[in-house]
C-alpha cells in the first residue's frame, strides 16, 4: 500500500472522487447501536462507582479534623425573601427536600417507562419481580420492627425496604459475562418496583402535620399538570413551571416535598408525535437533499441547505422521540453524575467512634437495619420468589437459576441511598439514632455487595457466544 493512499477513503456523493475522511470518531459512534437499557446499565455503573467513591470522602472528612466544619457548612441556612413570602432552610434540606425532587422525578419517569414498555408491561414477565420486591420489602421492615417494637425507634421500620439501583447494578456489571442479561433485567425491574414501594411508604407513614389548604392547592397543580398531558402540550418548560409549584406547595402542606418529582414525572406525555413510519420515510427524503446539497471544500457552517435540513432532522427526532424518553435521557445524566453524589457527600458523613464500636452495633436500631438489610432482603426477595415459582405464578427469567436469583436478593440488601433518605424522615431531631441507622445501612450496604458479588461468581458461569 501506498504512503500517501488514504487509510479510510470515502466516495463523496456527487462527484464520485475518493477522498480522505476525517469523520471517523463519527463512524465509529453510528458503528454501534446501544439500546436505551444498555445506555441505563452504563449509566448506573458509572453512577455507583461515583456514589462510593463520594460517600468514602464523606465518611473520611466526618472523621477527620474536618469534621465540625463539614457540619457547619451542613447546617449553613441558605434561602430567600420575595416580598411576604419567605422561604429559607438549612444546606442539608435543600439537597433532602429540593434536589431530591429531581431524583424522584427520574424515579418516576423510571416507573412509568417501565410499566408502559419495560419488564413490568407483560403479567407474566413482570410477576416474579413484582413478587420478589413485595418480599423484599414486607421482610425487611419485620425484621427491624422485631428488634424495635415501640417509642422512637419503631419509625424506623421502613429504612431497610430500599434497594439501592446504582450500587446494585453496578455489583453486578463487574461480573461481567458470568450473569446473563435476563438477571439483570430481574434486578433493575425489582428495584424500579422497591422505588415505588419506597415513594407510598414516604407518603403514607413518613408525613408530618398536614396543611390541608397548601394539599388542596397540591391537588390542583396536579390536575393542571395532567390537564397540559391531555391537551397535548410536549415542551418541558410548562411541566416544569407546574412541578415547582407543586414542589412548594407540597413543601408547605406537610407531605414530603420530594414526592412532587414522581407526581410530575407521572404526567409528562408517553407517546410520539410521528409514526416511525412516517419518521423513516422523512428521514430518506431529507437524506438525499442532503446529499444533493453537498459541495466539495465547504464546510457544514457555510452551507445552509445542508445546515437547514440537519435542523428539520433535529426537530423531527424529537417529535418521533416521546417527550418522557427524552427527559429521562437527559436528566439520568445530572440526577446519577451530580444529584446523588451531592447527596452522598451530605448524608453518608457518619462519626465512627470506634471506642463505641461494640455498643453502636448492638443498638436496637443499628441491629434492625442489618438484619432487615441482610437477612430480611434475602429470605423476602428469595422466599416469595421461591413461593411464586412453585404455585407456577411466575418463571424464571430465561437462561437464569434459582441459584442466580438468590444472588440478587443478597445485591437487594444495598439500601444506601433511598435507605439514608428513609432515615433522614424517621429520625429526625435524633441523632443518636440516626446515626445507628445509617451506620446499620453502611456495614449492611458493604455485606450485601461483597458477599452478593461472591455468591454470584461462584455460581455462574461466563457465558459464551456460540459460533
Amino acid at each position: 500500500m501506498s504512503e500517501n493512499q488514504p487509510t479510510n477513503p470515502k466516495r463523496t456523493p456527487n462527484d464520485g472522487e475518493i477522498t480522505e475522511t476525517a469523520d471517523a470518531p463519527l463512524e465509529k459512534i453510528f458503528d454501534k447501536i446501544t439500546s436505551p437499557f444498555e445506555e441505563f446499565i452504563h449509566h448506573e455503573t458509572a453512577s455507583g462507582l461515583l456514589l462510593m467513591i463520594c460517600a468514602i470522602i464523606a465518611l473520611i472528612t466526618a472523621n477527620s479534623a474536618l469534621a465540625s466544619s463539614y457540619v457547619h457548612l451542613l447546617h449553613t441556612p441558605v434561602g430567600f425573601t420575595f416580598g411576604d413570602v419567605q422561604l429559607q432552610k438549612t444546606l442539608h434540606h435543600w439537597i433532602n427536600d429540593g434536589l431530591m425532587a429531581l431524583f424522584f422525578f427520574v424515579v418516576g419517569l423510571e416507573i412509568k417507562r417501565e410499566i408502559l414498555v419495560g419488564e413490568l408491561s407483560d403479567a407474566r414477565q413482570a410477576s416474579l419481580p413484582i413478587i420478589a420486591a413485595f418480599g423484599g420489602m414486607i421482610v425487611p421492615a419485620l425484621s427491624y420492627y422485631a428488634f424495635n417494637l415501640e417509642g422512637d425507634v419503631a419509625r424506623g421500620w421502613g429504612i431497610p425496604m430500599a434497594t439501592d439501583i446504582a450500587f446494585a447494578v453496578g455489583v453486578m456489571v463487574l461480573l461481567g459475562n458470568r450473569v446473563p442479561k435476563t438477571l439483570l433485567m430481574f434486578l433493575v425491574a425489582l428495584a424500579i418496583v422497591d422505588d415505588l414501594g419506597g415513594v407510598l411508604v414516604i407518603a403514607f407513614f413518613y408525613t408530618e402535620t398536614i396543611n390541608y389548604n397548601a394539599l388542596s392547592l397540591a391537588g390542583v397543580l396536579f390536575a393542571c399538570l395532567i390537564f397540559l398531558n391531555r391537551a397535548g402540550v410536549r415542551h418541558p418548560l410548562p411541566y416544569f413551571i407546574f412541578g415547582l409549584l407543586l414542589w412548594l406547595a407540597m413543601l408547605k402542606s406537610g407531605v414530603h416535598a420530594t414526592l412532587a418529582g414522581v407526581l410530575t414525572a407521572l404526567t409528562i406525555p408517553a407517546s410520539p408525535k410521528f409514526e416511525s413510519v412516517n419518521f423513516g420515510n422523512m428521514v430518506r427524503k431529507l437524506m438525499d437533499k442532503f446529499d444533493a446539497n453537498y459541495r466539495p471544500g465547504v464546510s457544514i457552517m457555510r452551507n445552509e441547505e445542508q445546515r437547514s435540513i440537519l435542523q428539520t432532522l433535529e426537530n423531527g427526532v424529537h417529535l418521533v422521540e416521546t417527550p418522557l424518553q427524552r427527559l429521562e435521557h437527559s436528566m439520568h445524566l445530572w440526577v446519577a453524575f451530580l444529584i446523588i453524589p451531592i447527596f452522598a457527600l451530605a448524608n453518608a458523613g457518619i462519626p465512627l467512634d470506634f471506642s463505641r464500636i461494640d455498643e453502636m452495633m448492638t443498638h436496637s436500631v443499628t441491629l434492625g437495619v442489618i438484619t432487615g438489610l441482610t437477612l430480611g432482603k434475602i429470605v423476602g426477595i428469595a422466599g416469595f420468589s421461591w413461593i411464586a415459582l412453585k404455585f407456577g405464578v411466575a418463571s424464571l427469567p430465561a437462561g437464569t437459576s434459582f441459584s442466580q436469583i438468590f444472588g440478587a436478593a443478597i445485591l437487594g440488601g444495598i439500601g444506601f441511598t433511598m435507605s439514608i433518605f428513609i432515615a433522614e424522615l424517621a429520625f429526625v431531631g435524633q441523632e443518636e439514632n440516626l446515626l445507628m441507622a445509617k451506620t446499620g445501612i453502611l456495614f449492611a450496604s458493604v455485606a450485601a455487595g461483597i458477599i452478593g458479588y461472591v455468591w454470584l461468581f461462584n455460581v455462574s458461569k461466563p457465558i459464551t457466544d456460540k459460533v
